[in-house]
């Protein structure tokens, strides 16, 4: 099968609102989490989030075009623009028909459906509804919108998955253009859920820290006193390229994708597997799905909420898998920094590993504070500071309510 390589990346997260900054945010262990500042949350149990900082829309987007999105697909298509530039893409000279976008959103327009239901009861039950209320909240309308844009008639549509969604989104465009169905896709996700309902829900489930007297600490992975996962918000984008066509138009290399997998719990709606053993097997599937042997991962990017079940979980999982190898490699938790972006999760947390890989370092698990014994302390999990590596292999874990899992393998290219 044809070889998989990256050629553009773009990010919108809490802590950079570019490529560039997102790499600065993960080599200086920023947190994102501040007090929610779009709407009055005075009521709620969690009153903080990690949202964008420093983000106008109308910097991007005209006024126009405002009206007719919801924030989730401004946020995909401004890394769509990002990625497709970085990539050096010349839309004049590829054949359209064979760039294709797989696009992700675990919620979709969900302050686009909250607004218009408030409108709906404030309205003494008039029903005047915005006429792209469903276009503006449809999940595969990012993808949509980014093919319309520049004119991608290829494989076209939206991932669903949860908090594993734009893993799924990589995974796919991977399969397709490794298969030859494509040349090209456009691969991530997007997610703008910091809204009252969501949060509210999220709430009510004891899924969040309600750690509101210090928000920058709240996610805290692996931590004795973790108590649940910040929201946060954003998108990321990756340009995925089979491998010659690339060299043929000279660009820039990235890194391969080389193995991905997918599994399910079968076990809870929301909680994980115990002893990890959908999350096992996904890394187990991806490795070999790479022809990768466990030693051969320098760092894998975890799930790691910040959750008291799924941390404990997950690292269960890792030393099934790995062995004694997992005690030689990297572990962390971007969330730590980000928060949760949910269906936008996996792609952020990819490139994260994708910079670790050209930027020689491990992104830090911050807030750690208090050692959990439940945990073996011989993993290397990358507390508090990066850490300078040369990083060869990186493995990224996504892991969804519903049981949903997926793992992806990046390699450095050698040519």
């Amino acid at each position: 099968m044809r070889r998989v390589a990256i050629t553009g990346l773009g990010a919108l997260t809490p802590i950079g609102n570019s490529i560039k900054e997102y790499t600065t945010g993960l080599q200086n262990g920023i947190s994102g989490a501040v007090d929610i500042s779009y709407f009055d949350a005075t009521n709620f149990k969690a009153r903080f989030a990690c949202e964008l900082n420093g983000f106008e829309a109308q910097d991007y987007v005209d006024r126009r075009e405002m009206r007719r999105l919801d924030p989730f697909t401004i946020y995909a298509i401004i890394t769509a623009e990002e990625a497709i530039k970085d990539s050096g893409l010349d839309i004049e000279k590829i054949d359209l028909d064979r760039v294709g976008v797989i696009y992700s959103s675990g919620i979709g327009g969900m302050r686009t459906l909250e607004e218009e239901v408030e409108g709906f009861a404030l309205g003494n039950g008039i029903p005047r509804y915005n006429p792209f209320l469903i276009p503006k909240m449809i999940c595969d309308i990012a993808p949509g919108q980014i093919s319309m844009k520049y004119g991608f008639r290829g494989i076209n549509y939206a991932t669903v998955s949860a908090c594993s969604s734009s893993t799924h989104s990589i995974m796919n465009a991977f399969d397709y253009i490794r298969w030859g169905r494509n040349d090209i896709i456009i691969a991530g996700g997007a997610e703008a859920a910091i809204t009252k309902v969501a949060v509210g829900g999220f709430s009510a489930m004891k899924a969040l820290s309600t750690r509101n007297d210090d928000p920058k600490t709240a996610s805290r992975p692996f931590d004795a006193e973790r108590d649940g996962f910040v929201l946060g918000e954003g998108s990321g984008t990756l340009v995925l390229e089979e491998l010659e066509h690339a060299k043929n138009r000279g660009a820039k290399i990235y890194g391969e994708v080389v193995g991905a997998a997918a599994t399910a719990d079968a076990y809870h709606i929301t909680a994980p597997h115990p002893e990890g053993l959908g999350a096992a097997n996904v890394m187990k599937l991806a490795l070999e799905d790479a022809k990768m042997n466990p030693g051969d991962i320098d760092y894998i990017n975890v799930h790691g909420t910040s959750t008291p079940l799924g941390d404990v979980a997950e690292l269960k999982a890792i030393q099934k898998v790995f062995g004694e190898a997992a005690y030689d490699m990297n572990i962390g938790s971007t969330k730590s920094m980000t928060g949760h972006l949910l269906g936008a999760a996996g792609a952020i947390e990819a490139i994260a590993g994708v910079l670790s890989i050209n930027h020689s370092f491990v992104p830090p698990t911050i807030n750690h504070f208090t050692d959990d014994p439940n945990l073996d302390s011989r993993l290397n999990l990358t507390f508090n500071e990066a850490q300078e590596k040369k990083v060869k292999a990186v493995l990224s874990n996504t892991f969804g309510f519903g049981g949903h899992n997926a793992s992806v393998i990046i390699k450095e290219y050698e040519g």
